[in-house]
């Protein structure tokens, strides 16, 4: 899809930078993706303590790595 965009162009030339892409697009793509991922994980924390997992875990440290 094509957008118009007015940008910062010093925030954008930072971006792709310090992400090493090479293309605005990308970079943009790349930001957008990353905002949604944070916030599918602070929903995940929400749960923190709440789901209870009947899992010894001296046994799953315990297994040897199939890989």
């Amino acid at each position: 899809m094509r957008t118009t965009l007015d940008l910062p162009e010093e925030l954008l030339d930072e971006a792709m930078r310090i992400s090493h892409i090479g293309t605005k697009t990308k970079v943009i793509v790349t930001a957008l993706e990353e905002l949604i991922r944070k916030n599918q994980i602070s929903e995940i924390k929400q749960f923190k303590g709440k789901v209870d997992f009947d899992i010894d875990l001296d046994a799953v440290r315990g297994r040897e790595c199939r890989f």
